[in-house]
């Protein structure tokens, strides 16, 4: 979530400094830490509130970039779950995305999978753990209460995911094919007969026809809150590179989320510090339609 959190900011940094607006300081609220109290005061939020991050901008008028293409590249960047071409991406595109980081923070280490046989091995380690999320009965449920089965939910929750964005186009009858066995009492029966293995076979198919997978990871073990900042700044900064190159990303959270095959896949890898991004990249074959999102007004608050 600090990473998801961090990657807006960025974008919204971003949009700033394309408007004249620079970033004068930062500074991170890690309750308990050296970064101070954080607590909010009183004020027009919930209670319950608590600061992540505070800074300070001053009005230089010198616009950082272009307005037109960030927002153009922000609204092509989207998560695409469907297949995507299998040739090689050149070198110089996987290249300038690795390096396309903002300045300072702490050492981010961007790594691209290419090779037949380092993905294939990837593609193992996914087979194998890929299924903990459709077999654990509590993070199903979670996940599951996410997904919208009809555009009237959709509108209704202003979240989540539409089920075409998961699946790409289904007739009715698939659709509800999908809808019962993806619920949580069938999914528990379901995986006793090996259903988790087989989406997550299924997953590790993909990754094999997709010509590159990146990870991103920590030099620190240990990251703290302002880590935690930097490194979604470098998702936001890769994802809108790709975007504007006509590439889609899908992220494959589940082996970074569960430290056991989190460490079995980095000590494969050889990947040092904390792993804390993967995704498949990619051109896509196919168009998959944006997420969701609620009105802005009721996500933000004016003080």
């Amino acid at each position: 979530m600090r990473l998801s959190c961090a990657a807006y900011w960025r974008m919204l940094c971003r949009a700033l400094a394309a408007q004249g607006w620079a970033l004068v300081r930062e500074r991170p609220h890690e309750a308990g830490g050296a970064g101070g109290d954080s607590r909010l005061p009183g004020g027009p939020w919930p209670r319950d509130w608590s600061l992540l991050w505070t800074a300070a901008l001053r009005r230089t008028g010198e616009a950082a970039e272009s307005l037109a293409a960030l927002d153009a590249a922000a609204r092509a960047r989207r998560t695409n779950r469907g297949p995507y071409d299998d040739a090689p991406l050149a070198p110089e595109l996987l290249g300038a995305l690795a390096r396309h980081a903002p300045a300072g923070g702490p050492a981010i280490t961007v790594r691209h999978l290419t090779g037949h046989h380092e993905r294939g091995s990837f593609a193992e380690m996914l087979a194998r753990h890929g299924g903990i999320d459709f077999s654990h009965p509590a993070a199903w449920r979670e996940t599951h209460s996410y997904i919208r089965w009809t555009p009237a939910a959709v509108r209704a929750h202003g979240d989540g995911f539409p089920v075409a964005q998961l699946f790409g186009p289904m007739s009715a009858r698939q659709r509800l094919a999908k809808r019962i066995a993806l619920a949580p009492p069938v999914m528990k029966v379901l995986c006793r007969f090996g259903y988790d293995r087989s989406l997550a076979g299924g997953l590790a198919a993909e990754v094999r026809r997709t010509p590159a997978v990146v990870l991103m990871h920590f030099a620190d073990e240990s990251p703290g809150l302002a880590d935690a900042f930097r490194g979604g700044a470098r998702i936001a900064d890769y994802w809108l590179h790709a975007a504007s190159a006509g590439l889609a990303l899908h992220p494959l959270s589940v082996l970074m989320q569960h430290d056991a095959p989190r460490r079995t896949l980095q000590a494969q890898l050889g990947l040092s510090g904390r792993l804390f991004f993967i995704s498949r990249v990619g051109r896509p074959r196919t168009a998959f339609p944006p997420a969701p999102r609620s009105p802005g007004a009721a996500d933000h608050r004016t003080v």
